[in-house]
């Protein structure tokens, strides 16, 4: 998409210079030379999480502690519910298939605790706490 976005942003310059409208008040100029920034920009970041990005192997998964790529199983008592999450990077992140973000607030409440522990952490619902039933890979 952002290689999409790129070909029609410099599409749309060219045409603005063919039409002679490369002129120092063309405010369409400036929105799509903003445009550009933002969606270089953007590719640069990309690359820069694809230069450091690591396979995790499932042998690499930690399940005496919960770390990266762990899938913890969690019990809500208030709810007398139990489910599982997988804790994964920021950029790999997707509540609605239950990838929890390192960097959330349940990823850094979970990250490091063991069977047994009990994570408390604030959410958009109000102050959570889940007990830790299993880690696996």
């Amino acid at each position: 998409m952002m290689v999409e976005k790129r070909v029609e942003i410099a599409e749309r310059i060219r045409a603005s210079k063919d039409h002679g409208e490369f002129s120092e008040d063309n405010n369409e100029l400036d929105e799509v030379k903003q445009q550009q920034a933002i969606v270089e920009n953007r590719i640069g970041e990309l690359r820069a999480i694809l230069a450091n990005a690591e396979i995790l192997t499932l042998d690499l998964v930690e399940t005496e502690r919960v770390g990266l790529g762990s899938k913890v199983e969690v019990r809500d008592p208030s709810r007398g519910i139990e489910f599982v999450v997988q804790l994964v990077s920021g950029v790999e992140a997707d509540p609605d298939r239950d990838l929890i973000s390192e960097d959330s607030p349940m990823g850094q409440a979970l990250l490091g605790r063991s069977v047994g522990d009990v994570a408390e952490f604030d959410a958009p619902v109000g102050f959570v706490s889940y007990e830790i039933v299993k880690i696996s890979a």
